[in-house]
C-alpha cells in the first residue's frame, strides 16, 4: 500500500510495477521449484537486477537508480506482493556500500550487486548470540599486513550463494565488519533448512584463519556498532515491507476466493462476520503502511528515524500476523493444500516476526526511547 511515500519519480512506480508482474509470470516454474525445494532463483535475480529493481537506492555511477528507502520500500513490497525473491539482503548490502564502503570497495561490489551477478550477504548471528552483538565469540586479530579471522556463524540468507560477505567480529579495537570474499581458503559453508524466506535460503558459515586485507574493512576497526546501525535502522523498513506485502497478498487470495465461494444461496463475503475480518485486516495493513511510510520519507528527508522505523516494523509484523491468520481461516479447506500460497505466506510472516530484529527486541527499544525522551514524557 503506498499512501504516503515521496517517490523520486512517481511515474517509475509504475513501470516498476509492471516489471515485477511480467517477471513473475516469465519465471513462474522457476519460483515454484525454488520455494518448495529452498533453492535461491539466481536467473530470476539477474534478471530483476537487468530491469533494476535491485539498484533502486544506488546511485546512478554505479548503475543504480539513485533513490532512497521510499523506493526502496515500494519494491520490496511489491516483490512479496506478486511472489517475486525480495530484494532485502541485496539492498542492504548496497546500504552499507553507499555508506562506508571505500572508491575500491564500491568499485569492486557494487555494479555486480546492482546487476544480481555478484550476491551479497551479511554473517553476524552466532550460535550464542543473536540481538547481543557485545557476545559475539568470532575474533580478527592482525597478523603483518592482514586480518585472520575465526568464528562460526549461523542463520546467513544467501550464506551459500554469496560471492562476499559481511562479517562482524571482535577485534582489539572492539566490534568490526569486514568485507570477506567467500572463496577464501578456510571459510566453509552449509546449507540449512529454514521455514519461512525460501527464496533466500540460510547456511551456516565457519571462519578458520580466513586471511583479509585492510582493504576488507568496512568502515574503522572499532566502528562495527556504527556501520551495523547505521544499516539496520534502515532496514527495518525492508522488512516491514516485505511483511506488508506478503499480508497484501493473504488478502487478496482470501478476498477473491470468498467473493467467489458459495454457501448455500450465498456468496461467503455476504456474511457480515467475513466483512468484518476483511474490514480488520484492511484496516490493520492500512495502519502498518502509514507508519512505514512516514519512516520512510524521514529517511529521505535527512530526520531522525530511528523510533519511526522500529515502529513500523513492529505495527508490521502485528498487522501481518493477523491478517495472514485471519484470511487463512476464511478459505477453510480450500487453503490446506501445498499448491495454495497460504503455507508460505504463513512461514514468511513468522520468519520476520524474528529476522532482522524480533518484535520483543522492537518493544524493548520503543519503550527505552518513551521512558528517557522529554517530548514523550506528557504520554503519562
Amino acid at each position: 500500500m503506498n499512501i504516503l511515500l515521496q517517490l523520486k519519480d512517481p511515474a517509475w512506480a509504475d513501470q516498476a510495477i509492471a516489471s515485477v508482474k511480467e517477471l513473475v509470470a516469465e519465471c513462474r516454474e522457476e519460483l515454484g521449484e525454488c520455494e518448495r525445494i529452498g533453492r535461491f532463483p539466481a536467473e530470476t535475480y539477474r534478471s530483476m537486477g537487468a530491469l533494476g529493481l535491485l539498484g533502486v537506492i544506488t546511485p546512478t555511477e554505479w548503475g543504480g537508480l539513485g533513490g532512497d528507502a521510499p523506493e526502496y520500500c515500494f519494491t520490496t513490497e511489491a516483490m512479496c506482493r506478486y511472489g517475486l525473491v525480495s530484494s532485502q539482503v541485496q539492498i542492504q548490502g548496497m546500504r552499507w556500500m553507499n555508506d562506508w564502503g571505500t572508491p575500491e570497495q564500491k568499485q569492486k561490489y557494487l555494479p555486480g550487486m546492482v546487476a544480481g551477478t555478484l550476491v551479497f550477504s551479511e554473517s553476524i548471528s552466532e550460535p550464542g548470540a543473536g540481538s547481543s552483538l557485545k557476545k559475539l565469540k568470532t575474533t580478527a586479530v592482525r597478523k603483518g599486513g592482514d586480518w585472520v579471522i575465526n568464528g562460526k556463524k549461523i542463520h546467513i540468507n544467501l550464506g551459500a550463494e554469496s560471492h562476499v560477505t559481511l562479517v562482524y567480529a571482535m577485534t582489539d579495537e572492539g566490534l568490526t565488519s569486514f568485507l570477506v570474499d567467500t572463496d577464501l581458503a578456510g571459510l566453509t559453508r552449509r546449507h540449512t533448512d529454514p521455514l519461512g524466506y525460501r527464496f533466500l535460503p540460510t547456511a551456516d558459515m565457519v571462519f578458520e584463519n580466513v586471511r583479509v586485507p585492510d582493504a576488507a574493512l568496512l568502515g574503522a576497526p572499532g566502528e562495527g556498532m556504527k556501520t551495523f546501525l547505521s544499516t539496520f535502522n534502515v532496514s527495518r523498513l525492508g522488512n516491514a515491507s516485505e511483511l506488508i506485502g506478503f499480508a497484501t497478498r493473504a488478502l487478496a487470495e482470501a478476498t477473491d476466493y470468498a467473493r467467489q465461494r458459495d454457501v448455500g444461496p450465498n456468496k461467503v463475503t455476504d456474511f457480515q462476520g467475513i466483512q468484518w475480518t476483511l474490514a480488520d485486516c484492511y484496516s490493520a495493513l492500512y495502519g502498518a503502511s502509514l507508519a512505514r511510510d512516514h519512516a520512510a520519507n524521514l529517511v529521505r528527508q535527512g530526520q531522525e528515524f530511528s523510533m519511526a522505523t522500529s515502529l513500523a516494523k513492529k505495527l508490521a509484523v502485528e498487522a501481518a500476523e493477523k491478517t495472514t491468520n485471519d484470511c487463512f481461516a476464511l478459505t477453510g479447506g480450500h487453503g490446506l493444500y501445498r499448491d495454495k500460497p497460504w503455507g508460505q505466506l504463513l512461514y514468511e510472516v513468522k520468519t520476520l516476526r524474528i529476522a532482522g530484529g524480533s518484535i520483543e527486541i522492537l518493544r524493548n527499544y520503543i519503550a527505552h526511547q518513551i521512558l528517557k525522551d522529554e517530548k514523550l514524557k506528557g504520554l503519562k
